[in-house]
C-alpha cells in the first residue's frame, strides 16, 4: 500500500512539472511507460492515466442590436444605457484540462475509473461572476470545476458518482458543430428562458449515473441527482454546494435583500431532485436519439414577486409564490445522417414543459417547442462549412420583467403577459480549416432575431464572453444590488475568428 501511494505521489509530481513528452525518457520513473498513440497516456501499475484538454480562444466583434429600442413606459421614450452597438472582445471558449484513468481490480473484470477536469480561463483571470446580467459564487477556473467523478466499470457498463453533463445534453452534442462558438445551439435548444443559463444543458452536481455498453448499436444512459435541499421549495443552497442549483446565487433573480423587502432565496430556477436519461442508436451513417430530463420543485417565485412588487403578496394573489414552485421537464428526439458526399444533415425537435396551475400561465415563459436543423459539408480534406438554424416557439405567457416598447399588462405594469410574441430564430454559419490533426482555425457568424417580447442571447453554452439582453444600467454589479435592464426584441449579431487545439 505504501509503495502504491508513493508511486501515485511520484506520478502527480511528474505530471505537475509539465512534461509533455510522447515517448519514454530518462527523466520518467522506471515504472512508467508511454502508451503508443496520439493521446498522452501513461501505462501505470494495473491501469492507465491520460492527460487531455481543449484550448479555444477567439477574437470577436458583437452587437446587442438594441440601439433603436426605446422604453415609452416611463413617459420619456428613453433607450438602453451604454454602448449597445458593435464591441470587440477576446473570449475563452470551453477550454479545459483534465486527467482520466482506470485501475484494473484483480481478476474480477471490474475497473476503478476516475476523471478530474477543470476549466481554463486563458484570456481573463478566473473568478466568480457578479455583473448586471449574471451572478454566481462558482469559480469556474477552480480545480475539478468541470466533469469529475469516480466509478466502477465492467462488461455490463459503467456506474459513476460525481458531477457531469447530463445524458440529455450529451446525447445530441454531436449535432452541434458550433459548440462554444457564437451561435451554439444551446442559445435556444434546452434553454427555457433565453438567458445564458441553459436549464436542460447544465452540469449536474452530486449525481450518480449509469452508462451501458453499446449493444447492436443501442446505448442507454440514466442519471439521478438528489436535490440535497433542506428547503421544501428548493429555496436553500443545496447541502455541500456553493451556488443555487441551476446557477445564480441567492437573490439574483431580481428580488431579495433587506433593502428590497423581499426574502433572499434561490428563487430564480433552483431545483431539487433531477432525473435525466437518453437512448441512442448508431448504425452505419445513421444516428438516432431520444432523451428526457426532469427537475423537481423548480423555484421561480421571483417572477411573481417582481410582477406584483410586494412581499408578502397582495391578498388577491396570496399563494401564487408557493404555486410557482413546480416541476419542469424536457423531451427531445434527434436524427443525423452522414452521406458519402461528405455531407452531414441533422435535426432535433424538443418540447419543454412547466407544470404550473392555469392561473399562472400568464407568466409561464418556460414551456415551448424548439427546433434545430444543421448541415455540414466537407469542402476539402482540411476545410468544411457548417450551417445551423434554431427556432424557439411561443410560450403560454411571459413574466414581463423586461423593458419593452410593447403593451403592458395590469399586474405590476410590466411588459409581457399571456399570448405575446416571444418567438426567436437563430442563424449560424462557420468555416473550419484543420491546420493539423488536432488544431483547427475557424470563422464564425451568428445572429439571434428576437420577436417583440423575446430576449434570447448569443454565446450561451461555453463562452466566457456572452452577448445578452442587458444594457449598462448602474450599478454594474449584479446580485441583489443590481439593476439590470433587459430589453426585448433585439437582433444580436457576432463574428468570430478563433483557434481550437484539442489534445
Amino acid at each position: 500500500m505504501k509503495r502504491a501511494a508513493s508511486r501515485r505521489l511520484e506520478l502527480i509530481v511528474f505530471l505537475a512539472i509539465g512534461s509533455a513528452a510522447h515517448a519514454q525518457s530518462p527523466s520518467m520513473p522506471s515504472w512508467l511507460e508511454v502508451k503508443p498513440g496520439d493521446d498522452f497516456t501513461l501505462r501505470v501499475p494495473s491501469g492507465e492515466l491520460t492527460l487531455y484538454g481543449n484550448l479555444d480562444v477567439s477574437v470577436d466583434v458583437a452587437t446587442k442590436g438594441m440601439d433603436s429600442l426605446t422604453f415609452p413606459l416611463d413617459g420619456k421614450g428613453l433607450g438602453p444605457v451604454g454602448n449597445m452597438g458593435w464591441l470587440p472582445d477576446l473570449s475563452t471558449n470551453l477550454s479545459y484540462v483534465g486527467v482520466r484513468g482506470f485501475e484494473t481490480l484483480g481478476e474480477s473484470g471490474l475497473k476503478f475509473v476516475y476523471q478530474l477536469e477543470t476549466q481554463l480561463d486563458i484570456a481573463a483571470t478566473s473568478g466568480s461572476a457578479n455583473t448586471n446580467s449574471q451572478s454566481s459564487d462558482i469559480v469556474k477556473g477552480a480545480l475539478t470545476s468541470r466533469n469529475s467523478f469516480i466509478g466502477l466499470g465492467g462488461g455490463w457498463g459503467t456506474l459513476r458518482v460525481g458531477k457531469t453533463d447530463a445524458p440529455y445534453r450529451l446525447t445530441t452534442a454531436r449535432l452541434n458543430p458550433f459548440s462554444a462558438m457564437n451561435g451554439d445551439y444551446q442559445v435556444i435548444m434546452a434553454n427555457t428562458g433565453g438567458d445564458n443559463r441553459v436549464e436542460f444543458g447544465t452540469r449536474v452536481d452530486h449525481a450518480i449515473w449509469y452508462e451501458s455498453p453499446k449493444v447492436y448499436g443501442l446505448s442507454l444512459a440514466v442519471l439521478f441527482a438528489p436535490g440535497q435541499n433542506r428547503g421544501d421549495d428548493s429555496g436553500n443552497l443545496a447541502s455541500g454546494s456553493s451556488d443555487c442549483t441551476g446557477g445564480n446565487i441567492p437573490g439574483s433573480g431580481g428580488t431579495g435583500g433587506p433593502a428590497s423587502g423581499f426574502p433572499i432565496a434561490c428563487n430564480d430556477g433552483a431545483f431539487s431532485d433531477a432525473f435525466s436519461a437518453s437512448l441512442s442508436y448508431e448504425g452505419g451513417p445513421l444516428y438516432l436519439a431520444a432523451a428526457y430530463e426532469r427537475h423537481q420543485k423548480v423555484n421561480r417565485n421571483s417572477d411573481v414577486y417582481a410582477i406584483y412588487g410586494a412581499y408578502p403578496l397582495p391578498a388577491e394573489v396570496a399563494g401564487y409564490d408557493t404555486a410557482d414552485v413546480a416541476a419542469e421537464d424536457a423531451t427531445k428526439i434527434a436524427a443525423q445522417v452522414k452521406l458519402p458526399t461528405g455531407t452531414s444533415v441533422g435535426g432535433i425537435v424538443e418540447y419543454m414543459h412547466r407544470y404550473v396551475p392555469s392561473y399562472l400561465e400568464f407568466q409561464n415563459e418556460r414551456q415551448r417547442w424548439g427546433t434545430w436543423v444543421t448541415v455540414s459539408q466537407d469542402l476539402t480534406d482540411s476545410d468544411s462549412i457548417h450551417l445551423g438554424w434554431a427556432h424557439a416557439g411561443k410560450t403560454p405567457g411571459d413574466p414581463g420583467q423586461h423593458n419593452s416598447s410593447n403593451a403592458t399588462v395590469a399586474a405590476g405594469g410590466a411588459a409581457g403577459g399571456a399570448n405575446v410574441d416571444n418567438t426567436a430564430n437563430m442563424y449560424t454559419v462557420a468555416l473550419k480549416h484543420r491546420l493539423t490533426k488536432n488544431l483547427v482555425a475557424y470563422l464564425d457568424w451568428a445572429m439571434t432575431a428576437n420577436g417583440p417580447y423575446a430576449h434570447y442571447d448569443l454565446g450561451a453554452g461555453g463562452r466566457a464572453v456572452t452577448t445578452d439582453c442587458h444594457d449598462a444600467s448602474l450599478p454594474a454589479s449584479g446580485d441583489v444590488n443590481g439593476n439590470p435592464h433587459c430589453w426585448t426584441g433585439a437582433q444580436l449579431m457576432a463574428v468570430s475568428i478563433g483557434l481550437k487545439q484539442k489534445f
